[in-house]
């Protein structure tokens, strides 16, 4: 494997960040920084990784709290799709869960430019990995996805989880739309993709093909 995967469980509800390092270079991204900058840049330090910019799958508050801490100390850019930036701009509706987080910093990335079969779409790339950007609306609007093919891992955010599926009660929520999204888009995968989600332990697309009760 060409690149290494570290989790980090952070937050109020136990939002899983990842670092995501090219074992050859030690260039780095983080997915999904919910909470606790300090506690992700003292383990990239550690895995002597050189983190280089924030990947976010969605702007719900429990996946961006760590964003505001990470650029201010690392000055690195921030990945979103511009969909999610009405809610990104409300700190991620913290405040409806009676919670504050930083006001986190403008992206600098649009990740719809990324999107697969988007005009003049490209990968997105860390060292010498390279990322497909799904885009997998349903739990929010704007979701996306960040596939590494060479490898078989999927960042999947809140779409599909272990037995499960995100939530689609909040806000810009549309379960046909994330139904749909699974179908298209991930489960059109390789049986063996691991599937890195929000939240719990990661499974494959094989697994939840045949046992999520939520798409059989």
């Amino acid at each position: 494997m060409k690149l290494e995967i570290s989790c980090l469980s952070l937050g109020p509800v136990g939002t899983n960040c990842y670092i995501v390092v090219d074992a050859a270079t030690r260039e780095a991204i983080v997915v999904d920084p919910g909470w606790d900058a300090h506690l992700i840049i003292d383990h990239a330090e550690k895995m002597k990784a050189k983190v280089r910019a924030v990947w976010l799958t969605h702007s719900h508050f429990d996946h961006i709290g760590g964003v505001a801490g990470l650029v201010r100390t690392l000055n690195i850019p921030v990945a979103l799709h511009s969909k999610e930036l009405p809610l990104y701009k409300m700190r991620g509706g913290a405040k409806l869960f009676g919670l504050d987080i930083d006001e986190p910093p403008e992206p600098t990335i649009k990740l719809e430019d990324y999107v697969v079969g988007a005009k003049h779409a490209s990968p997105l790339q860390i060292g010498d990995l390279k990322f497909e950007v799904c885009f997998v609306p349903g739990h929010t609007q704007g979701h996306v996805a960040f596939y590494q093919k060479a490898d078989g891992v999927i960042f999947s955010g809140d779409v599909l989880f272990q037995g499960s599926i995100g939530r689609t009660d909040l806000p810009g929520g549309n379960y046909e739309q994330l139904i749909s999204s699974i179908q298209t888009q991930l489960l059109t995968l390789p049986d063996s993709t691991i599937v890195y989600s929000g939240h719990g332990e990661p499974t494959t697309i094989g697994e939840e093909r045949e046992t999520n009760p939520f798409l059989s």
